[in-house]
């Protein structure tokens, strides 16, 4: 403590006194907080500094308790029928080149695979063994390897952005365990979407193949199938409908342009002024048969 030198008061008779006499606290610096704040500082500048200087991927495999890495080498004695056109498939770009590769194969997605190839390909056993201590363990635990057909968090790990997607109010019941990944998506062979790329048969033949109704073929085709049905839809996920990429018939004027001539609202050089006030474009009783009709040749049923 302190002591702050007394201030004097004068009164009008002429005579003075002291004020009274307080005491400040003297403050101390701890140099603890004072380094643990710098210390801090320093951190948050590293991770930004890294985060914006990093030249590759980073990526965290996932994890089997006491299990090890063997490399993609040792998957390849018996998935053999896998590993042979995996260098055909979009995921094998990602792979790292030399030392760096020894982790980063198969394992990136399954998991260290010491424990699955100790017990000859067994996906659970009872016991799982660390070095010299062997521990009973249960449920999820127990796995040898991990499959990301019964679980998408292996597959969220790298596609961020597809699990916010998932989290919108319409989406494919991936989450919910209904489906998964690998139903529409191939990681160990050719294009990652099946049927995509340059197969003979188009990225539709994913949809379709749950999706039946809207096949085909059609007497009156809607051209936008041609294009694909993500022309329309995003299969991961949106806010609207259906997993439609625009709300109502702003959809539908992506591609049929509407023109304002005379007071009238025209689509396709029909007047629409009226009917545009009685709903979304395949709701409001014109265009129900939007994947394709066989009486129709608007589409209308």
């Amino acid at each position: 403590m302190r002591r702050v030198p007394p201030v004097v008061r004068r009164h009008a008779f002429g005579w003075v006194e002291p004020a009274e006499i307080k005491f400040m606290p003297k403050i101390k610096r701890n140099w603890k907080s004072v380094l643990a704040s710098a210390l801090l500082v320093a951190s948050a500048a590293f991770l930004v500094v890294s985060c914006e200087t990093v030249t590759r991927t980073v990526v965290v495999p996932p994890n089997i308790p006491g299990a090890s890495f063997v490399g993609s080498d040792a998957c390849a004695q018996c998935h053999e029928n896998i590993t042979r056109d995996f260098p055909t498939a979009t995921h094998s770009r990602l792979r790292a080149q030399g030392t760096n590769a020894f982790n980063m194969g198969c394992e990136s997605c399954h998991g260290p695979a010491s424990l699955h190839v100790e017990s000859a390909g067994e996906r659970k056993t009872s016991t799982n063994f660390s070095p010299g201590q062997p521990r009973v363990r249960s449920g999820s635990q127990r796995q040898t390897i991990v499959n990301p057909r019964r679980n998408a968090d292996n597959c969220f790990d790298c596609h961020l952005d597809k699990r916010g997607q998932f989290e919108l109010p319409n989406h494919h019941p991936v989450p919910e365990g209904k489906i998964s990944c690998g139903d529409c998506h191939d990681p160990h062979k050719g294009p990652v979407v099946k049927e995509g790329g340059t197969s003979l048969l188009s990225e539709n033949e994913t949809c379709v193949k749950c999706h039946t109704a809207q096949r085909g073929p059609f007497v009156f085709e809607h051209e936008a199938m041609r294009e694909g049905c993500i022309t329309c839809h995003d299969p991961h996920g949106t806010v609207n409908a259906k997993m439609l990429t625009s709300r109502n018939s702003t959809l539908c004027l992506k591609c049929h342009f509407q023109q304002v001539q005379g007071g009238r609202i025209l689509i396709g050089g029909s007047d629409h002024s009226l009917r545009l006030s009685q709903g979304t474009c395949w709701s409001g009783g014109c265009h129900e048969a939007m994947h394709g009709s066989q009486v129709n040749s608007s589409l209308r049923f």
